[in-house]
């Protein structure tokens, strides 16, 4: 998604020009709060993520002002921490910095506890495979230009968004993706070639599957562009769609339904995983 979105200028998931939350203020006081609570309770970031259940990266992140928490991590945190209610008074200040979009939050923040997640790209390396150099190529090609303190902290929201795939690996993620994406050759040869040999280790896990949408196809499901679709762990399902500064996030299960026949289909049309991944391999043996 982008900036204002997932894309960020560059990729399914985050915010093309946002990213996902640059610190404010208030994340930066509410984690210096959690962290201030968890030593006086004589707890290291190791066994305090053990009692919440969360990884200690998660814990740091929350700490350091890096990460929006969830409604779950307040309250686990909330039980470990003496129950006073104090956190989650304190989670009710919270805020974002204002260029995350409204629509792209509540994306982010359904996306946390999804138990499936379906993305197509026809445009860029999806934002959860991009590469550390990838993502930054990205954002540096950005129009209008963005700051250097812009471009850092858009692709550290980035890669930590990307935690979401090591943090949940019994969850199933999908990922079709057009051929030519992976055939640009943006930021160079050096970018190219390590963010190849990224997406072929990011899609290794069981739980992860990468489909190539082949050139010259006679057939195409999805050809009014990209689309994410997500189920929610009561069941029920919802889609992002994005475009030129504007994103949308969908609800109403009239307008789901199509858009997850859409990428059903069109996965009966991509290459399947293993000669997805074969394809993969050979464009990285060319570059």
């Amino acid at each position: 998604m982008t900036d204002d979105g997932e894309r960020g200028g560059g990729g399914a998931g985050e915010g093309a020009g946002a990213g996902e939350p640059v610190p404010s203020d208030s994340l930066k006081t509410f984690g210096a709060f959690v962290q201030g609570l968890r030593e006086h309770a004589g707890l290291t970031r190791d066994a305090f993520a053990t009692l919440v259940r969360f990884s200690k990266h998660t814990v740091e992140s929350v700490e350091l002002g890096r990460r929006m928490p969830d409604e779950e991590f307040v309250e686990r945190a909330e039980v470990a921490l003496g129950n006073t209610g104090a956190l989650r008074r304190a989670y009710g200040h919270l805020t974002r910095q204002p260029g995350l979009a409204a629509w792209f939050r509540e994306w982010a923040r359904r996306e946390r506890t999804a138990v499936s997640l379906c993305t197509y790209e026809c445009r860029m390396v999806p934002g959860l495979l991009q590469s550390e150099a990838y993502a930054r190529t990205l954002f540096e090609n950005a129009v209008p230009p963005r700051t250097d303190k812009q471009v850092t902290d858009q692709l550290n929201a980035r890669m930590e968004r990307q935690q979401l795939l090591r943090e949940r690996p019994t969850v199933p993620f999908s990922f079709i993706v057009a051929e030519a994406v992976f055939r640009e050759r943006l930021g160079g040869v050096d970018v190219t070639r390590n963010m190849l040999d990224h997406v072929l280790a990011s899609t290794e896990p069981r739980n992860m599957s990468l489909q190539i949408m082949p050139l010259g196809c006679e057939f195409h499901a999805c050809l009014d562009g990209p689309v994410a679709l997500l189920e929610g762990p009561d069941g029920k399902r919802y889609a992002y769609s994005e475009g030129q500064k504007i994103g949308r996030l969908i609800s109403d299960l009239k307008e789901v339904a199509p858009l997850q026949q859409r990428y059903d289909t069109l996965r009966s049309q991509a290459l399947n995983p293993a000669k997805s991944r074969a394809l993969l391999e050979r464009i990285r043996g060319a570059v």
